[in-house]
């Protein structure tokens, strides 16, 4: 035990909490005391010292876990930071803290906790300066978190200046009605139609040199890049003929400035707009900063650039206002909703996934107070709501119309696609669709339907309403359409039946009633059909994983539910299109005296309705009318009962294309004018370069359209100099203790800088659980996906800040993780991450050459890890597989002249420790 002379407060005002600072990592812990005594014991040890003391920490769910305790009640830096700093970037560590503060950065656990209390004063000497209008609402907001019991609450409203007597109520809720601050939404005349000019090969360079800049080194591949991209831009001269590029670009082309050079050109010349797409919300954000380069100034990138997700990711005003409106009841919800409204005024665009919203705030607030005030059961009343000329999310919807480049992702727009358009019903008629081996993923989930338990319930939700006395603003259908309706009698009869049909859907406590007695109504009689054909036929039904089987042959039972479930969906379906049809008759006939405020609304119901009940009704029912027959050869059916943490969760069946890229080529891309598609990882690498293109095009889906060009440049490093691959032969795979000592000693042997691969969380755990401490002993942190609490993003974020940090993940980490540098050297996967033997995938292995299509997937996923590797040309690195089964032929999954090293583990560990 030794003692520190503490740091004084930096001014009068400022009076950081007389608490201890705790710090743990899994081995050991520090907690320091105000009056500079320090203790290092246990987690375990401190952290039951110091349950009642409430210390200063960071990051209270991780510190909790590490001290062993479900919670502790503690002064969260993080908290703070959110309410000083709303939207403003912060690694949620002490070193974190410390770099967005400008201070040095800790290094062991007595320095950090040391830390902890110096940075609580600085950052509460911040909220001495803020301007007189945030330092009001700022003073208000913490009395409220305050009296909710907010640990911060005192210290902050002392460096706030308060005095005397408290405000009175209607300026407390003042402060929390921030949508009431935000600004309109500007009207606009509807856009023109963009123009047809090509873009030429010299605009194309001539652009990427000015976003380079005068003194970037000379790229060709990168040059040679962006003219072989600007094919995707030239004048469609077919209907449904698009012109389709896929662009191969090696790890270090610098392919995202390689097509922003030729879409802006065209987006220029044109007046019109150009869609890019990505997989990963990892690979959106780097695209935000990149195009910094195209728009230094950001008020000029505000209106030319939009990020556009799908409105799952946005704050809704309309729930944050219900979450408001019952603080009176709730005083302790003002802790939360302080920090959210915090952040609600400082946001650039509302994003609470992956935008300015930082993600280790959901695990301080709890999704509940976060995430879960989106809109995530598609309830959007559209016009109707209060706040819709200042909603987030239409002025991301309006700007996109205006913008030059709209960041999406392959979901949003997709799934826009397999419904007909965006909001306004256009399709975009110029795409890139950057990280495209994943568009195949992106397709199948946006083209399957699934008659479920779960998707079921939310359409009865959706339509009629919180059945169970919750307070909720879902009040239905009936609430958000009756007003509409108006005296047209055929709506209004409509609605009715809409309304009842909407019944044969299963209530709630759904679930429990599947069992013995087959639950109530058609749809649950045919859910509990379908579980008992999976309980009767499914493997490993024992264990704690989903079940499926084959829908052929249908059980008697389940034929005859699945009979009368269509036969119910009539009665939705029919009074569903006929409600629709009714809305439009009134847009027609009042088309001369109808305002356009209910103009809109009605439209945006009519789009909603289709949407959200009509379109997933039919495929329910089309659904159920092939278990009388056969499933049609395009599809895949299959009965499932979904698990989670041991306990099924839900059940149904469920049906996908087998090539999903059909539907994809019909709905978007012989709709469009021209798209790229690209990524450095397209190509298979089975040795053969024309059946590689052909993957290639079978996987993006160029394959069913009439005519494409292909394109690759080679990646500018020196792979065979700057990278070994080695598979392990002496660790048996499915021995745990094997495996994780192997991780332990790899990681050891690098000094840190190492990513961690494995096929299944569950094989993660067993490995964290197992060398967590022994890192910890030698000073290598180590973070963990689905161990931590921690987003992925923010976790890689952490990975990249420390040059000997280890970081284990699972697909996530696989793809879209960009590390360069020394803090990603070594990568060691699990094992050969073969594809999943379901029926889904037993049905395109058929479909697309047998063991040839198992490669051919299990290729790709070597290939998109071993890229994450070497990211710029200085760096070095290994490649380890823990699989003595890895067969020669898969060696195509790395570049040219990197060869396979197969040796034992103590062989790698010594090439390993030489290569560093």
């Amino acid at each position: 035990m030794t003692t520190h002379q503490p740091a004084p407060p930096a001014s009068a005002s400022i009076t950081v909490p007389p608490v201890p600072a705790l710090v743990a990592s899994p081995r050991a812990a520090v907690l320091v005391h105000p009056d500079g005594e320090i203790e290092e014991n246990t987690p375990a040890v401190l952290g039951r010292k110091a349950a009642d003391l409430r210390p200063l920490v960071c990051h209270e769910p991780a510190t909790a876990r590490r001290v062993g305790r479900e919670s502790l009640v503690c002064h969260d830096l993080l908290a703070l930071y959110a309410f000083v700093r709303p939207a403003r970037f912060a690694l949620p560590t002490v070193a974190g803290l410390a770099e967005a503060l400008g201070e040095p950065r800790p290094t062991d656990l007595v320095e950090q906790a040391l830390a902890l209390p110096r940075l609580a004063g600085l950052l509460l000497e911040e909220l001495t300066t803020l301007v007189r209008r945030n330092q009001a609402d700022a003073r208000t907001l913490a009395f409220a978190m305050a009296r909710g019991g907010w640990p911060w609450g005192a210290p902050v409203l002392a460096a706030l200046g308060a005095h005397g007597d408290s405000p009175h109520g209607a300026t407390i809720a003042r402060a929390f009605r921030v949508w009431e601050r935000l600004t309109e939404i500007s009207e606009h005349a509807p856009e023109v139609a963009a123009g047809h000019l090509p873009v030429s090969d010299a605009e194309a360079r001539a652009r990427l040199s000015d976003l380079l800049g005068g003194a970037a080194e000379d790229r060709p591949q990168q040059a040679d890049y962006a003219s072989a991209a600007t094919a995707a831009f030239a004048p469609r001269e077919r209907k449904a003929t698009p012109h389709m590029v896929l662009a191969e670009a090696g790890t270090g082309v610098g392919k995202t400035l390689g097509y922003i050079a030729p879409a802006s050109v065209w987006a220029e010349k044109n007046d019109g707009t150009v869609w890019i797409s990505t997989y990963t919300r990892n690979l959106q954000r780097q695209l935000d900063g990149e195009l910094d380069r195209l728009h230094p100034d950001p008020a000029e990138k505000a209106r030319r650039v939009v990020i556009r997700k799908g409105r799952e990711n946005y704050l809704c005003l309309l729930n944050l206002e219900e979450a408001v409106s019952r603080l009176p009841g709730q005083p302790a919800a003002a802790i939360p909703l302080g920090l959210m409204a915090r952040w609600a005024m400082a946001t650039r665009d509302g994003d609470l996934v992956g935008g300015d919203f930082p993600g280790w705030l959901v695990d301080i607030l709890g999704r509940g107070w976060s995430l879960a005030l989106a809109d995530r059961r598609g309830e959007c009343i559209f016009s109707a709501c209060p706040h819709f000329n200042r909603c987030y999310i239409e002025k991301a919807v309006r700007r996109a119309r205006r913008a030059q480049l709209v960041v999406a992702n392959h979901a949003l727009v997709l799934v826009q696609a397999a419904l007909g358009g965006l909001e306004d019903g256009t399709l975009p008629t110029r795409y890139v669709f950057d990280e495209g081996h994943h568009l195949f993923d992106a397709a199948d989930g946006a083209f399957s339907a699934h008659l479920s338990g779960l998707e079921t319930a939310e359409l009865r939700r959706w339509l009629l309403g919180a059945e169970d006395g919750s307070r909720t603003r879902a009040r239905g259908l009936k609430a958000r359409a009756e007003e509409l309706v108006g005296d047209n009698p055929r709506a209004a009869e409509a609605l009715v039946e809409v309304l009842h049909g909407a019944r044969v859907l299963p209530g709630p406590g759904w679930h429990a009633r599947l069992g013995e007695a087959g639950g109530r109504g058609p749809t649950e009689h045919f859910l509990s059909a379908a579980r008992a054909q999976v309980l009767a036929r499914a493997r490993g039904q024992d264990g704690p994983y989903s079940l499926e089987t084959e829908v052929a042959p249908p059980l008697p039972a389940l034929v005859e539910a699945g009979a009368a479930l269509e036969t119910a969906l009539n009665e939705l379906d029919q009074p569903l299109a006929r409600l629709m049809t009714a809305l439009e008759q009134r847009l027609d006939d009042e088309a001369s005296t109808l305002d356009p405020t209910n103009r809109q609304r009605i439209e945006g119901l009519i789009r909603s309705l289709e949407r959200r009940a009509l379109l997933p009704v039919r495929a329910w029912r089309a659904m159920c009318r092939a278990l009388q027959a056969e499933t049609p050869p395009e599809y895949v059916d299959w009965l499932g009962i979904e698990r989670a943490y041991g306990r099924d969760m839900d059940v149904g069946l469920h049906r996908h294309w087998v090539d999903p890229m059909v539907p994809f080529a019909t709905a978007l891309a012989t709709r469009a004018h021209g798209l790229l598609v690209t990524s450095a990882t397209l190509r298979d690498g089975s040795g053969d370069p024309e059946a590689d293109w052909q993957a290639a095009e079978r996987r993006t889906g160029a394959v069913h359209v009439p005519e494409r060009v292909r394109a690759a440049v080679p990646s500018p490093f020196d792979y065979p100099a700057q990278t070994r691959v080695l598979v392990v032969t002496d660790v048996r795979k499915d021995t745990m203790d094997q495996v994780a000592a192997a991780y332990r000693e790899l990681f050891k042997a690098s000094d840190g800088g190492a990513l961690g691969l494995f096929t299944a969380i569950g094989r993660l755990r067993a490995v964290h659980e197992r060398i967590a401490a022994d890192l910890d002993a030698a000073d290598l942190p180590l973070y963990a996906q689905h161990v931590d609490g921690i987003d992925p993003a923010t976790l890689v974020d952490m990975f990249r800040a420390e040059e000997n940090a280890c970081l284990l993940g699972t697909d996530a980490m696989r793809d879209g993780v960009d590390v360069p540098g020394r803090s990603l050297r070594l990568i060691v996967f699990d094992r050969v991450p073969w594809p999943r033997p379901d029926i889904l995938h037993k049905a395109r292995r058929a479909e697309f050459g047998g063991r040839a299509y198992d490669d051919m997937v299990t290729r790709l996923r070597l290939k998109q890890a071993f890229g994450r590797l070497v990211r710029r040309a200085d760096d070095r690195g290994v490649f380890v597989l823990l699989d003595p089964m890895m067969p020669s032929r898969l060696g195509g999954a790395f570049p040219e002249g990197v060869v396979m090293e197969r040796v034992g583990l103590a062989e790698a560990i010594a090439a390993v420790r030489e290569t560093m």
